[in-house]
């Protein structure tokens, strides 16, 4: 059988695999998966690193230096491949200029709605937040901010005007562009960088597009 490589996109079972160990540390506090995309794209896009040692506590719900209770080694090696898999899939995507198709979960409908991705985002950001400021203060620059924070802002505020279902499809088709726009503004900050149209979405259920 040959090797896994280091990026390779994680199977559908590996996704379920993840979650399904979220739920079981702290099913109140873990992210989900969709937290979790949104949650790597920001600190990976983002302009400073952030370790493992420091992340890794917000995803699964625990206290800042804390890290979940595995059963046994094995399964600490299996939930950590996969986390740096999932991480490295992302990077290499972003770093060879191609738009990474951001993971959305579907509701009961079977609708994506970006909520808890642009969530996600928001935690990243908030990591590092003086090295973001930046961007949100660069005119040229910041609309790639406003499909996430809109989303955000729609959670954040359950009470106030939902996005119509024209307005989050057409939010959602510019998530995964404005995540490569973000990446490359903190790596060349003097260019212009495209905004390809085309997103992807993945809902639960179903194979990569």
């Amino acid at each position: 059988m040959n090797p896994v490589s280091p990026s390779q996109p994680l199977t559908d079972a590996e996704l379920d695999r993840l979650e399904e160990f979220f739920h079981g540390v702290n099913s109140d506090e873990a992210m989900t998966l969709e937290q979790l995309d949104g949650f790597f794209c920001a600190l990976i896009c983002g302009p400073e690193v952030v370790l493992p040692s420091e992340y890794m506590p917000y995803i699964f719900g625990g206290e800042l230096g804390q890290w979940p209770g595995f059963s046994t080694i094995e399964e600490a090696q299996d939930i950590t491949t996969l986390l740096m898999r999932h991480w490295n899939n992302i990077a290499q995507t972003l770093l060879r200029g191609e738009v990474y198709p951001v993971l959305l979960g579907a509701d009961e409908s079977g609708m994506a709605q970006g909520n808890e991705w642009a969530i996600g985002f928001e935690q990243g950001i908030y990591l590092r937040q003086d090295g973001w400021k930046t961007l949100a203060d660069d005119r040229k620059f910041n609309a790639a901010l406003l499909p996430i924070i809109s989303l955000a802002d729609e959670a954040a505020s359950p009470n106030s005007s939902r996005i119509t279902p024209e307005g989050r499809e057409e939010i959602l088709d510019y998530l995964a562009p404005s995540v490569l726009v973000i990446y490359r503004y903190f790596r060349e900050p003097k260019k212009s960088p495209s905004q390809p149209r085309n997103s992807k979405k993945r809902t639960r259920g179903q194979g990569k597009q």
